[in-house]
C-alpha cells in the first residue's frame, strides 16, 4: 500500500470527507485530494502527524506502512508526543483539550484568546496587565 492509499484509508476509516480533513488539518480540500492521488504530492510531516492525530492512526504506519494501522486504548497516550501530552484529570477539561486538538490551527489561536478575555474578567484581571508581569 503507498502513502496515497494509506492516507485515503485513515480518512475513510475515520469517516470524514476530504473537506472534513482538510479543515481539521488546517489545509485547503485541495491538498488532501493532492495527497490521495495516485502521482499525488506528500504532506508536510507537520501535517502527516496532524492526519494521524485526527483519523486516530498510527503515525508510523501512515508515514512508511509498517507496524498496525490503528492505536490500541493502551497506546493512545503512548503514542502522543511529549509535547501533546497532558497530565490532566478533570473531565471537562478533557473534553476541552479534546475539542481544541481537533481544530484547524487557524481556528485555535481566537478560541485561546477567549478563553483568557473570559478568565481575565472573572479575575478583574486585563490582558494588558499580565502582559508586563
Amino acid at each position: 500500500m503507498n502513502p496515497q492509499q494509506r492516507i485515503r484509508l485513515a480518512r475513510r476509516h475515520a469517516g470524514l470527507s476530504q473537506a472534513a480533513l482538510a479543515e481539521a488539518v488546517g489545509v485547503q480540500r485541495s491538498a488532501v485530494s493532492h495527497w490521495e492521488a495516485v502521482q499525488g504530492k506528500s504532506p508536510s510531516m507537520a501535517n502527516l502527524r496532524r492526519v494521524a492525530t485526527v483519523t486516530a492512526v498510527q503515525f508510523e504506519w501512515l508515514a512508511t506502512g509498517r507496524g498496525r494501522m490503528g492505536l490500541s486504548p493502551d497506546e493512545t497516550l503512548d503514542g502522543v508526543s511529549a509535547v501533546d501530552a497532558t497530565m490532566v484529570d478533570e473531565p471537562l477539561e478533557l473534553r476541552m483539550l479534546a475539542a481544541f486538538r481537533t481544530l484547524a490551527p487557524r481556528s485555535q489561536a481566537p478560541l485561546v484568546e477567549l478563553m483568557e478575555q473570559m478568565a481575565a474578567m472573572r479575575t478583574g484581571r486585563s490582558r494588558a496587565s499580565r502582559r508586563d508581569d
